[in-house]
């Protein structure tokens, strides 16, 4: 199973939030990050079959190691993964760079140009979208030639709202910065916790930054454990470690 978005159709643009359907023994799946215990040959295999999906291959499958930053890098050529750079976004206008990200809850976003000509993809779990990564993202295209409202951006598979459960501490910080981010948190409990909408909250970022289509895929990785893996799943099991899935977008030769 793959998801895609019907806003980043395009004659020269491929995209795929790829799901955790056949792969390596490991995790009986496409877990697509190398230090989640899984062979590095399965991994190369995994990651070569999204690159393949979107018209490119494993040499050119550019990712970054991702820190919850608000950072964007510019990918012109092909890098080994060893060597990439800190950043939690990517961005290019080179034909045949396929740009991946890797997500386990956090968003997964994928973002191009009317023309097609520059696409980017984002990692923004609730820090780095708090911190702007988005925006960031978007400023960069903007750099490269792209239109604001001309951009369209497909918000994919993350953790829903109905499974993200956070505590007052989490809460306080976003209202602390803006008042109407209390408007993303529903049903809290005596204890203060309450259910927070992190794909609205991406969503709304991307609005708010220009941009003039923005997609929101909906599918909770929580809660769906058949297509997606989830660190917070995970974690509520105990279980020493969960596979990653990959989301790709290219500008074919």
């Amino acid at each position: 199973m793959t998801v895609t978005s019907a806003v980043l159709l395009a004659p020269n643009v491929r995209h795929g939030f790829f799901t955790r359907n056949a792969g390596s023994e490991t995790f009986g799946n496409r877990n697509c990050a190398y230090r989640a215990g899984d062979d590095e040959t399965e991994v190369d295999q995994n990651r070569a079959r999204c690159a393949d999906g979107v018209g490119s291959n494993l040499t050119h499958l550019i990712t970054v190691k991702q820190r919850h930053t608000a950072d964007v890098v510019v990918a012109t050529a092909p890098i080994n993964w060893r060597d990439a750079p800190v950043a939690d976004a990517l961005v290019t206008t080179t034909p045949g760079l396929a740009l991946g990200i890797l997500t386990a809850d956090c968003v997964p976003v994928l973002l191009m140009s009317k023309t097609g000509r520059v696409v980017a993809a984002a990692h923004a779990g609730w820090r780095g979208a708090f911190e702007g990564v988005l925006e960031n993202t978007v400023a960069k295209m903007e750099t490269l030639g792209a239109a604001r409202a001309d951009i369209a951006a497909a918000v994919g598979p993350c953790i829903g709202k109905n499974s993200y459960e956070v505590g007052p501490e989490f809460i306080a910080r976003f209202v602390a910065k803006d008042q109407s981010y209390a408007g993303y948190f529903s049903a809290p409990d005596a204890k203060g916790h309450a259910y927070f909408d992190l794909a609205r909250f991406a969503a709304d970022r991307l609005n708010a930054a220009g941009v003039g289509t923005v997609d929101v895929t909906g599918h909770d990785t929580c809660a769906q454990e058949a297509q997606f893996f989830s660190f917070r799943r995970a974690t509520l099991r105990k279980e020493p470690d969960y596979g990653r899935q990959m989301s790709v977008i290219a500008i074919n030769p």
